[in-house]
């Protein structure tokens, strides 16, 4: 279990993200058109999860705009932006931003990912939801770099997470 602070308060999530050269656990999430989508969708291109709580928060959306504008610059890689928003809100968000260079995905069918991810929030205001956290996936299905956002109302290590695809 992970303990990040909402707003300076501690909350907690059900596990830790999966460890750097650990293979990546199998997901199985919702694409916009309700399709479903898991890693052999992707196969051979690495992968940038961005997992946060909600396209509804200033952040999170800002995250899926900051990774659509610098998604067209990473070579072999796809950006996938995962939360427990329904397909349509990921949908629209994107339309109406105008978000062609990431996929975003649900997680609404599958509170499996949550769990083997380590992060579903499972106490506070947020319970139910996922925390904010990047995990990079290497063209081989191996975790090439993992951040868990110890505040949630922080955005991610940017350089961070874009050097590490270097």
């Amino acid at each position: 279990m992970a303990q990040i602070t909402l707003k300076g308060n501690a909350i907690e999530t059900v596990g830790t993200l999966p460890l750097k050269g650990s293979e990546a656990p199998f997901f199985c999430l919702v694409k916009t058109d309700l399709s479903e989508a898991g890693p052999a969708d992707f196969a051979g291109k690495r992968l940038v999860l961005n997992i946060f709580p909600s396209l509804d928060t200033p952040v999170c959306a800002a995250s899926v705009r900051r990774f659509n504008q610098d998604a067209a610059s990473f070579e072999n890689t796809v950006v996938l932006c995962i939360s427990a928003d329904l397909p349509f809100a990921h949908k629209r968000f994107c339309e109406v931003e105008g978000l062609n260079n990431v996929v975003p995905l649900s997680v609404f069918r599958s509170t499996e990912f949550g769990r083997d991810y380590g992060v579903t929030i499972t106490s506070g205001p947020l319970k139910g939801l996922l925390s904010r956290a990047i995990v990079i996936v290497d063209a081989d299905g191996l975790v090439s770099y993992a951040q868990q956002v110890p505040e949630i109302v922080d955005e991610p290590d940017y350089a961070a997470a874009i050097a590490s695809l270097a």
